[in-house]
């Protein structure tokens, strides 16, 4: 027997190895990658303005005073913010306004037409103009609207206080806030 009879078994698995580790690969599914990215665009802050107040001016012991939101004396608000974005608001109303000291309180009531919402953001509000927007809202629950193409909104407030015939005299006044938010719209 040959010195070499035993290697040829080993030469053969050997080579079968080899046949497999160069035919293997070939037998791997072909593969990519991409990378794709993430964006985002933060819009323009909103900006919420209490242009002017409601003003009820001289009221009378029992006699109650009415302002029409589209009166020079409107409450107006100026609402700034992206273009044409939805947003929603929310203004919460007194039921009384006061004396600085506290002393005393008048009644004041909003109705459920007493707001207007102008969506045309057409500049420096002074009164509301019918078909500029939302005519006759209820202030205790405004609309959804969008921002004008410039970012621009305008509130008008009327309202009515009621003073007893016994009101104590002096300059009454009481907090309205409007809360502006984007809604994604």
């Amino acid at each position: 027997m040959s010195k070499y009879s035993g290697t040829a078994p080993k030469l053969t698995a050997l080579a079968a190895a080899l046949v497999a580790l160069v035919i293997g690969p070939t037998m791997v599914m072909a593969q990519d990658v991409a990378n794709g990215s993430a964006t985002a665009t933060v819009l323009t802050a909103l900006s919420v303005t209490a242009t002017a107040p409601l003003a009820f001016g001289n009221v009378l012991q029992g006699v109650p005073k009415s302002v029409s939101k589209a009166a020079a004396e409107a409450g107006i608000f100026t609402i700034g913010g992206a273009a044409n974005a939805g947003i929603d608001m929310y203004m919460q109303l007194p039921d009384f306004v006061s004396l600085a000291d506290g002393s005393d309180r008048m009644v004041i009531a909003f109705s459920a037409t007493d707001a207007n919402v102008d969506t045309t953001g057409g500049g420096v509000p002074t009164a509301f103009v019918a078909g500029d927007g939302y005519a006759d809202e209820d202030p205790h629950n405004l609309p959804a609207a969008n921002l004008s193409d410039a970012g621009a909104a305008n509130i008008y407030l009327g309202g009515r206080v009621i003073p007893t015939v016994d009101q104590t005299a002096g300059a009454y006044s009481g907090d309205i806030v409007l809360t502006v938010a984007y809604n994604g719209s």
